[in-house]
Formats: C-alpha cells, structure tokens, sequence
C-alpha cells in the first residue's frame, strides 16, 4: 500500500501501529515512532557552526547543583517516590508519543499547523480578496495563509532555531557532564530508553522551548494549542523518570533565549514587504521588454492578486543575493517559437489522453490546500529519513535545518525567478487543470525548484538513499506536466536550478564540523 502523505487528521498516530485506510474511515495513520538510544551521541556537537549565535555561549546556562547537593537529591527522591509512582494512563501516552524525539515530534507539529493553515482566502462581496491579519489570526480570512513560501521560512526558521539551540545545549551538557537521574540513582526505572548523554540542560525542553517560540510567532492563532504541547513535552520527560525538573527548567530558559534571537533575524528578513503588490506593474512591464509577449495573469474570478510578488526579496541563508542573480535560470521559451509549442502540444496531448498513473502522479504530489506543502513533504522525508538512522537530536535537527534552508532559499530563488519573467500559464492557453490553479507566474516551477533543492540535500546527508530522493524528486517535477499546470521548460529547469540551491546548502553543512 503507498504511504499517503500528508497526516492533519490527528498527531497522535504513533499509537496505531501500521497503516490503516478503509472506505469509511479517512483518518490515516502511520507506523509508531519508537524512542531509540541514539547511534551517536555527538560529544563535539557543542563546537559546530550555528546559523544565528555567534557563540554556544551566547545565552548563559548556570551550572546545575551537584549530585550530591540536597536540593538534587530532593529531586530524585520526588521523581522516585511521588511523581513516577502515580503516573497515569494520559501521562504514560504522553511519553511515549514524545519519547520519538523533540525534534521529530515539533517538526511533525508544525506541519500539522500547515496544512491547517494553508487555505487561500475566498472573495468578498465586493469581489476582493481580504488579506489575513496577523493582529486578529482567527478572524476570516485566518492568519497566515501558510502557502509553500511561507511553509518553507516558517520550518527553516524552526529548524534553524531547533539546530542552533541544541548546539548550545551540547555545549553546555559535556561542560557540566551531570547524568540522567537512572545514572545517578539505580532504584529509578525510567519509561524511555537512556543514553550517556548528560541530562543537563534537558535537550527535549530546549528543543519545546525553542519550537513553541517560532510556532507562536508563525501560527499567533494557536497559542493555546501550543501552551498545551510545550507543557506537555517538558512534563512527558520528568514522567518518563529521564530529567529531573532543573534539567527541564535549564532547557527551557535555554531554548527560549536562543529561539529569541533567531526571531530577531526573522523580523528584518524582508517577509514584511514579501506580498507588496505595488511592485506587480514594474515587474510586468519588465517582462515585456525581455520578451514575454503576454504576461501572467490571474485565471480566477474575481481576479485574485498575485501570490508574494515581493517573496524573492527576503534574505537567504545559504547564498547572497548577488548569487542568487547569478543562478537565476535563463528566459524560457518565448511564444510562437518551436520549443514553445512542442510544450504546449504535450500539454494538450495529456489533457486528452492522461493515464491513471499519470493522474496519480499529479494527485500524489499536488499538495495544494489543506497540505503541508512541497516544503512540508520534504521536511517530513527528512524527519523519517533521521529518524530511521537513529540521529542524535542534535544532528536530526542539523538535517532538517539543512534542509530546511535549502527549502526556503528555492522558494525565495523561485519566486524571484517566477516574477522576473512573469511567464503565462499554460491555462492561458485553454488547457485546464484538475489539482488546483496556482495564483502566480508559470516560469520556474516551485514544486521542481523545491525538491532538487531538498533532495541534492538528503542524498549528500544520506548517500544510500540517493538514488530514491532523485526518483522523487523528478517524479513530483513531472507531476506539474501531469496536472498540466507547467510545461516541461518550467520543471526541467527548476529542478537545474533547485539542484544548484541544494549545493549551496551542502557546502556550508560541510564546513560546519560535524564530520559529514
């Protein structure tokens, strides 16, 4: 049975073993995620390049109390004695869902968010299209429209700051080297399998802290859903007898204070102006003078404002902006020309004599609204992809943030590609479409920008998976043929151009000490 890929129905799978799908029930469930004893434990991992901090002393963590301290052994003897032996079913289902890893289950929050945030605004009476309000997220339409850019900088900004804090907190644990309460106290069965990894500052409360300060900011609407998620992650641990509560509290302060200077840099990043539709004529009448005979133009009714014009003037990560000008893909096809319409005749002939595995293939990879995302698809691929490989925290959170700004650096590259040329759609040309009608230019295309980005990434973290990320990723390029919403000019370059992104992000994960 093939994976179905999106989950918004319910994050608490990993207590239904197996897949289940039948015709009634449309809940679609995974495999449990067990917890895991890592392969590494990545000592040295405090010493790594961080994305944001200038140091992994950046923001001070006081040394825990000794072992041998009162106070430490009132903890123990809480944690034995009172809190452990009056667990509950709900608190014994807590651990077991988070025991699969902070960064795995916040990443998996997050996309959840997505999907459920990803719903275009509808039109008013008047025929307009009201802008979401991030001052009043609940009001309709809701705040953000997390469409694939703003899916893409809201996971990069996550596992950046999920990376960068953790990378701290390595630093810290082997500076201050004090165990999990089972080393230190042989009476203590803890739930969840324990590591030699010191247990101060608690790496899962880091990792909650950090997350919840990112997600509120992204998703403001979801403050009480993420109250309850970050109390339960950092409770989860204590129950499962492998922090005491200052491990918890080391991590949380710890996590917060990171995940705030990396938002810092999220204010100034250039989102604020990412959808000024002031620019839209500039750029239009740019593309006329290179050669775009009919500019793109919105295909809905009313008319709906193109998508972010501006997304392609937010601040990369990987590569500056002179670069980015510099591998920005060449004019397409222009109309009237042989190449053009080779394009276009290919279109119609699918139009006309689509096979079943062909619409498959565009269904499978549409990830349109109520989805997470191209960038949340691949996100998801990279979080299984660790998971599977027993990573540290630390280094699943480096994969993904790896990846993660990869992602967010094609999508920024893309649209500012999409906006150069302003290229029509191939709905201009009367051919329809069955999974969804993007709301920008066609030239290049973001699902082919986004996966060669994200899989030249995941085929360098993980060699022996190379051959399937490629596989993948030229089949979810060739989903856009299929569901006729590109011609083939738009996805065999984006994926030449999202390939060329992913290498940026190689190059820098290479040079961050890890080892690989």
């Amino acid at each position: 049975m093939k994976v179905i890929k999106n989950i918004s129905k319910s994050l608490l799978a990993f207590a239904i073993v197996g897949l289940a799908v039948s015709s009634c029930d449309k809940t679609i469930t995974e495999p449990v995620k067990e917890a895991y004893i890592p392969t590494k434990l990545d000592e040295k991992a405090g010493n790594w390049k961080t994305y944001v901090l200038t140091s992994p002393n950046d923001v001070v963590v006081a040394a825990p109390k000794p072992t041998n301290d009162a106070a430490y052994l009132k903890e123990l003897d809480s944690l034995k004695n009172k809190i452990m032996p009056t667990l509950t079913a709900a608190n014994k289902t807590a651990v077991n869902y988070w025991g699969a890893g902070a960064v795995y289950r916040w990443n998996e929050i997050a996309r959840e968010l997505a999907a459920r945030y990803n719903i275009p605004p509808a039109s008013n009476a008047e025929g307009k299209y009201p802008v979401p309000d991030a001052a009043n997220p609940l009001a309709d339409p809701k705040f953000p429209f997390a469409n694939p850019p703003y899916t893409a900088r809201a996971l990069a900004y996550l596992s950046v700051a999920q990376y960068d804090a953790l990378v701290s907190a390595w630093n810290y644990k082997f500076k201050f080297n004090r165990m999990s309460p089972a080393k230190n106290d042989a009476s203590i069965q803890p739930l969840l399998p324990i590591s030699d990894l010191p247990s101060y500052p608690s790496e899962d409360a880091v990792v909650a802290a950090a997350s919840y300060t990112i997600l509120v900011a992204m998703f403001p609407g979801e403050v009480p859903f993420l109250d309850a998620k970050l109390a339960e992650a950092k409770n989860a641990m204590v129950w499962a007898g492998k922090n005491v509560p200052s491990d918890i509290t080391a991590g949380d302060a710890l996590g917060k204070g990171v995940a705030a200077k990396i938002m810092a840099k999220a204010k100034v990043d250039g989102m604020s102006a990412a959808n000024n539709q002031a620019l839209t004529a500039g750029m239009i009448e740019n593309a006329k003078k290179i050669g775009i005979k009919n500019p793109w133009v919105s295909q809905e009714v009313p008319a709906r404002p193109p998508m972010l014009p501006n997304y392609g003037a937010v601040a990369t990560w990987n590569f500056d902006k002179e670069t980015m000008i510099k591998i920005r893909p060449a004019i397409p096809y222009l109309e009237n020309t042989t190449e053009f319409q080779k394009d276009i005749d290919e279109l119609k002939y699918i139009e006309k004599n689509q096979t079943r595995e062909q619409a498959r293939i565009a269904n499978y990879w549409a990830d349109g609204a109520g989805s997470y995302t191209p960038p949340g698809h691949w996100h998801r691929t990279a979080a299984n992809s660790a998971h599977a490989a027993k990573y540290s925290e630390v280094r699943m959170a480096r994969a993904l943030a790896l990846v993660g700004t990869a992602l967010m650096d094609a999508g920024i590259a893309c649209w500012d590609t999409k906006y150069y040329y302003y290229t029509p759609r191939p709905q201009q040309f009367g051919v329809k479409t069955s999974v969804g009608l993007p709301n920008f230019p066609s030239y290049t295309s973001g699902h082919s920008t986004f996966s060669a980005a994200a899989a030249t990434v995941l085929a360098n973290i993980f060699p022996e998976e190379a051959s399937k990320f490629d596989a993948q990723a030229k089949e979810a390029s060739d989903s856009r043929v299929y569901g006729l919403i590109h011609y083939r000019v738009d996805c065999q370059m984006g994926l030449v151009h999202g390939a060329k992104i992913g290498e940026y992000a190689i190059a820098r994960g290479k040079a961050d000490g890890s080892g690989y």
